[in-house]
């Protein structure tokens, strides 16, 4: 839970931004990357995260400009990449103007159930971070180069002069 709106938007700097090199590391033949037929494509589930900023943020009564959710997922990774940029900082900006601490406290009208505005901003993160997971499970498949986001990732390790640990 987030004490202020300043707490969010620092924690949101980082995770935003951890979503944002992964989205960068995307390649066009990479959107098309599968577990199987039954499930989202690499494309997809990238699409959905920059998405949901709409479809969930935008229920709290938020006014921002953003990637709506009901727009089918573009052919080409840099788009998907610039549209999760445009939107953050879109969402960052009115965030700042709109909202203050209190806020936080807040509650919305959200998935059937009421939700404060903490819980929003909480789940807004967990949800990348757990799509972030997918993503780079489908980007390893795909033969991508997985960057670090909670640490570095096994063709970073050199960078900081190690190796990566063994498996």
């Amino acid at each position: 839970m987030y004490s202020t709106i300043e707490d969010f938007l620092t924690n949101w700097k980082h995770e935003s931004g951890s979503t944002q090199k992964i989205l960068n590391a995307l390649t066009d033949e990479s959107l098309a990357q599968e577990v199987s037929p039954e499930d989202r494509t690499l494309g997809r589930i990238a699409w959905h995260v920059v998405t949901t900023l709409d479809e969930m943020i935008g229920r709290t009564g938020l006014v921002f400009k953003a990637a709506r959710h009901d727009l089918p997922v573009p052919k080409t990774s840099s788009e998907i990449a610039e549209a999760y940029r445009t939107s953050s900082e879109e969402m960052v900006a009115s965030i700042r103007e709109q909202w203050n601490d209190e806020t936080l406290n807040e509650e919305r009208y959200m998935y059937g159930e009421m939700w404060s505005i903490n819980t929003v901003l909480g789940l807004i993160v967990t949800h990348q971070a757990h799509h972030r997971g997918q993503m780079t499970v489908l980007m390893r498949q795909a033969g991508l180069t997985v960057p670090g986001v909670y640490g570095p990732a096994r063709e970073e390790w050199a960078t900081f002069g190690g190796q990566a640990p063994e498996v």
